[in-house]
């Protein structure tokens, strides 16, 4: 018997459905981390990170176009997508078919979406003169959607959907799967770190740094949690969970949660495991881009 049995219907329904998307149960083993070298100045890497988006058709993208705008006329060593750049709410399983919730609600339009979007963000990189900066793509659990929904349903969606639909990788992103580290000068960037047997996520900046000692960068969470360390050798520990790059409001979060910071960052001086942040709010890139 499942702990889960034991819970009314309809919320055994709903914690299913939450542990499914917020747990590493069913994901596949990665390996422990992929480590990309970049040439780097001497005194470290320049790295532009671009948190959760979560596009959704008809929701504003100008705040991509204006990010994209900033990294080419800034011109770092690299560009981290941390995860969760599309939302795909046609493939929600918080929303029951022939739900209110889920009424209107089409995967091709999710698609077309995203595709808009990624051009907006990736338009202004592509075409800076002699700017090919390297590319990171770590896969969020909405990304991670299109797998979930063919593994419950694989006669009438395999071949049907696929990852391949975004396009990620025709824009030169190194694409890599739901929950796989990727490590950048000593860095590690992925959209969250799991902890414990079922793998949920760690919630704080200070939790990851006290669990696993090691610099990261995670997305999945609204807002910004920063915190710092050292090492026994005296090298610097910085670790953000930082997870909100888009305009729009959730509605399963009240006015109140919905207030949280909004935006994306920099890392300067990036090298084995030390970085400087520097926190760009939507905002203050929305006016950059109006005055440049």
């Amino acid at each position: 018997m499942k702990w889960t049995d034991a819970l009314p219907r309809r919320t055994r329904g709903f914690e299913e459905r939450r542990r499914a998307e917020t747990t590493t149960q069913g994901v596949p083993l990665q390996t422990p981390t992929v480590t990309i070298d970049i040439e780097a100045p001497q005194h470290g890497l320049r790295i532009a990170v671009l948190p959760d988006a979560q596009v959704k058709d008809g929701d504003p993208i100008d705040h991509l176009e204006a990010y994209g705008r900033y990294i080419a006329a800034k011109r770092p060593d690299a560009v981290v997508c941390i995860g969760d750049f599309a939302d795909l709410p046609s493939l929600s399983t918080y929303a029951k078919p022939g739900s209110v919730d889920a009424e209107g609600r089409r995967y091709r339009a999710d698609v077309d979406a995203v595709r808009r979007a990624m051009d907006a963000f990736m338009g202004p990189i592509q075409r800076e003169p002699g700017y090919a900066p390297e590319l990171v793509f770590t896969y969020g659990n909405h990304c991670d959607r299109i797998d979930r929904a063919i593994n419950v349903d694989p006669n009438r969606l395999m071949g049907v959907i696929s990852k391949d639909d975004l396009r990620y990788a025709d824009y030169g992103w190194k694409v890599f799967p739901f929950l796989q580290p990727v490590t950048l000068a000593g860095v590690v960037f992925c959209h969250y770190l799991p902890s414990g047997v079922m793998g949920r996520p760690i919630t704080t900046a200070r939790g990851i740094l006290s669990k696993l000692h090691q610099s990261a960068f995670v997305g999945h969470q609204q807002g910004r949690d920063i915190s710092y360390s050292k090492r026994a050798d005296g090298g610097h520990l910085t670790a953000i969970i930082s997870g909100s790059y888009y305009r729009h409001s959730e509605a399963y979060l009240s006015p109140f949660t919905n207030n949280h910071w909004r935006g994306a960052w920099f890392l300067h001086e990036v090298k084995d495991g030390a970085y400087d942040e520097m926190a760009l709010s939507l905002n203050y890139l929305l006016r950059w881009a109006a005055k440049h």
